[in-house]
């Protein structure tokens, strides 16, 4: 159950600093923006302990992958 809450609080960080990043308004909701910032979280952390980087560039992929993973589904959303 821990797990679960500490992937919502990384979440709902990770796609709160992603969005505050990107330019111009995201139609995007809170439980997108916790869901893409997990994601987000779970693969630019996979990417940093895979080439070996410390905290803050775990930190800095996350967000830039959140990043990309927003875009993608704001593009997605667009054409649907």
């Amino acid at each position: 159950m821990g797990t679960i809450i500490w992937y919502i609080v990384v979440g709902a960080i990770i796609g709160a600093l992603a969005r505050l990043f990107m330019k111009g308004d995201q139609q995007l909701g809170i439980v997108w923006t916790i869901i893409l910032g997990a994601l987000g979280a779970g693969i630019g952390g996979g990417i940093a302990a895979a080439i070996e980087l410390g905290t803050v560039f775990e930190w800095i992929i996350s967000i830039l992958v959140a990043m990309a993973l927003i875009a993608l589904y704001l593009s997605i959303q667009r054409k649907a």
